[in-house]
């Protein structure tokens, strides 16, 4: 692929990324002009929203992937593992705002894969559990929730806070709470 033809595919995956997340009905031409490109291109590329959509999922999975990888959950010590998963998530979260909800409406393989990467979060703080780190007589399932409400709320309300920053807050606030 041409390096102009990859910037604009790019360009339309990140324009159609937001718009979507705002509107699910937003049309390709919007999107192609928020994308800054003519709207042969759009349509050329993508027949349908939801053909837009599928691609604008699988770079988000793509991306929370390598994420997920470059984390080292299984490896790494868990407080190192977790700064790293935030600090790397957050800007995935900012950049493809769409949500797994809207995954599981609009591509069931999508969905699957996404998932899949639920399974090894959920392994990650089970393993958080059994190493001390979080409190055992609190279920792993809520603070999964909590990790996962704790992102959400850094990467959409405080655009401002930079990854390592935000990764630092969240860790902190999982772990050590907001209390005296």
């Amino acid at each position: 692929m041409r390096a102009d033809a990859a910037r604009n595919l790019a360009e339309v995956l990140r324009a159609g990324a937001r718009l979507l997340a705002e509107d699910p009905g937003t049309p390709l031409s919007a999107i192609a002009t928020a994308a800054g490109v003519d709207r042969s291109t759009v349509h050329r590329r993508f027949a349908t929203r939801e053909a837009l959509l599928s691609a604008v999922f699988e770079a988000k999975l793509d991306s929370s992937e390598q994420v997920l990888d470059e984390a080292r959950l299984t490896e790494a010590p868990v407080a190192v593992a977790l700064h790293r998963y935030v600090e790397g998530i957050v800007p995935v979260s900012r950049e493809w705002p769409v949500t797994t909800r809207q995954m599981m409406r609009a591509d069931p393989a999508a969905d699957r894969r996404a998932a899949g990467q639920s399974r090894r979060l959920d392994a990650f703080v089970q393993r958080a559990a059994d190493e001390g780190l979080l409190r055992a007589d609190v279920p792993a399932a809520w603070s999964r929730a909590v990790l996962d409400q704790l992102v959400r709320t850094m990467a959409y309300d405080f655009p401002d806070v930079t990854p390592p920053q935000a990764a630092d807050l969240v860790v902190d606030t999982l772990l050590n709470g907001v209390g005296r």
